[in-house]
């Protein structure tokens, strides 16, 4: 995928999520406001209808108690009205003193006179109960223990079903009464988003006496977090897609790195493989050409171009071989009870030359009394071998390099590797065991190698139930530490 693709593609990615996260948030916003409004409606209204249930429950009781108790004339009234003979219907003057007109007629006076007086009964006793209620205190017209069950009566018909309190106040703002207090946790109760008021018996005029109901919902946010449940998953939705689309790019970012090392590890191999093929064919070209001398000493040198370069040759595809085991679920190994500090003298041995060639040297601290492991001798001479090639590598002065053995508290083998060459960089350190990855090596421009080094020791030592650590400081040096369990400790 070209650059300028795939920035595209991110860009483009961003703006579509970017404009649905917008548009989430904006609907959530407005749901929220929606239904803070259908809230506060309800609240209202069960309040208007309480404060409506309270004025006719006090009107019926005083008249009732008003006409029952007293009479004001209305036993007279009634005795009056029981007592007077009802006009008989007569059809026509054949059959009696009394037309139909005259009985309609007769009827609607009886009734406009006893509505007169109910009238005026009623009048008189609603007049009595505003001169008295002026006198009296909230207290005694209201039952605050019942207005609990009629305010939690008249959310639940308005569809709220949360726990409230509420208080009385005066007109100077003074309690009268406060309700029980909601047994809830990490709640302000003084909220004043929660918190609604309404005047007893509004109809009247403000006096003195005036007071107000104040009604507040402690948990009116759990309230909204409950409606929003369908809102919530579509934002855990987009929190997945989210990761989904970071994941993704990662990927992206991470298949183009390792294409661009595939390439530049393809490039390397064309070019050390080119080198010792050209040296072994110009050496037969010099065997085919009759014009060189065919004495022993120049047979002596051309066979031994060709050995070098084939040996080199086989170095480097034995490389190759190496990186397709990483392409195996389980690498495949041969297992053999070994003495590493016995297997690490050898390979010092072997090596010692090529590090005095360049005038380093080598040490060696043996000092694990326990180094009875289990091993693939190959591989793990393989794993040792890369450490120190790549510690004479990359050092730019007479490398030093220690190798060390001990045992650590559990009984576990370590293996330490410690040169003095150029060290390796934080940021680098945390890749080195990368596939086809190369730290730079700033002024040793005669470095080779295909980045599979230190990927095959990370692997080998992982199959052989083992880890390792690096630690480097550039410009000093660096240290390779391997931890194997013995034989005692290694589990099948």
């Amino acid at each position: 995928m070209r650059k300028w693709t795939l920035i595209a593609l991110i860009v483009a990615m961003c703006v579509v999520f970017a404009s649905l996260v917008m548009l989430q948030f904006g609907y959530i916003r407005s749901n929220v406001q929606m239904s803070e409004e259908q809230f506060d409606d309800a609240v209202q209204r069960s309040l208007f209808q309480t404060m409506q249930y309270l004025e006719e429950k006090e009107a019926l009781i005083y008249l009732s108690e008003t006409l029952g108790g007293g009479s004001y004339g209305l036993e007279d009234n009634l005795d009056s009205i029981s007592s007077k003979t009802s006009p008989r219907l007569k059809l026509s003057d054949k059959h009696g003193s009394a037309s139909m007109e005259q009985t309609l007629t007769a009827l609607q006076k009886q009734f406009q006179k006893n509505f007169s007086r109910s009238k005026t009964i009623l009048d008189q006793a609603v007049f009595r109960w505003l001169r008295e209620v002026n006198n009296k205190e909230i207290a005694e017209r209201v039952d605050f223990e019942e207005l609990h069950t009629i305010l939690q009566l008249a959310f639940e018909n308005n569809g709220i079903n949360l726990p409230f309190e509420f208080a009385v106040v005066d007109k100077q703002g003074n309690e009268l009464y406060h309700s029980d207090r909601v047994n809830t946790q990490h709640v302000n109760h003084k909220s004043a988003n929660s918190c609604f008021s309404m005047q007893f018996f509004p109809r009247e005029q403000l006096n003195v006496r005036t007071a107000y109901l104040n009604v507040s919902f402690p948990t009116r946010t759990n309230y909204f977090m409950h409606s929003m449940k369908l809102v919530c998953s579509s934002v855990v939705l987009m929190a997945l897609v989210l990761g989904i689309f970071i994941i993704t790019l990662v990927i992206i970012f991470k298949q183009k790195n390792i294409n661009v090392m595939k390439n530049d590890f393809i490039n390397n191999m064309t070019h050390e493989f080119k080198t010792p093929i050209s040296s072994i064919s110009l050496a037969s070209q010099m065997l085919q050409d009759e014009g060189v001398s065919k004495t022993p000493e120049t047979l002596k040198y051309i066979s031994n171009i060709i050995r070098d370069e084939t040996k080199r040759l086989s170095l480097q595809v034995e490389k190759v071989l190496q990186m397709a085991m990483f392409e195996r679920d389980k690498s495949i190994l041969q297992l053999t009870e070994m003495h590493i500090n016995a297997l690490i003298q050898d390979i010092v041995k072997t090596f010692m030359l090529k590090v005095r060639g360049k005038g380093g040297q080598i040490t060696m601290h043996l000092e694990a009394q326990n180094d009875f492991v289990l091993v693939d001798e190959v591989h793990f001479t393989n794993v040792i071998y890369n450490l120190m090639d790549n510690a004479l590598k990359y050092c730019d002065k007479p490398l030093l390099l220690e190798v060390y053995t001990a045992n650590d508290k559990e009984g576990n083998l370590l293996i330490t590797i410690e040169d003095n060459g150029i060290g390796i960089s934080k940021e680098n350190q945390k890749r080195i065991f990368d596939k086809f990855y190369r730290v730079s090596t700033g002024n040793l421009h005669n470095v080779k190698g295909f980045g599979m080094g230190l990927a095959y020791v990370k692997k080998m030592v992982t199959a052989h139930k083992g880890t390792i650590k690096v630690e480097s400081e550039l410009n000093v040096g660096t240290k390779f530490t391997i931890n194997l369990p013995t034989l005692k400790n290694y589990e099948l």
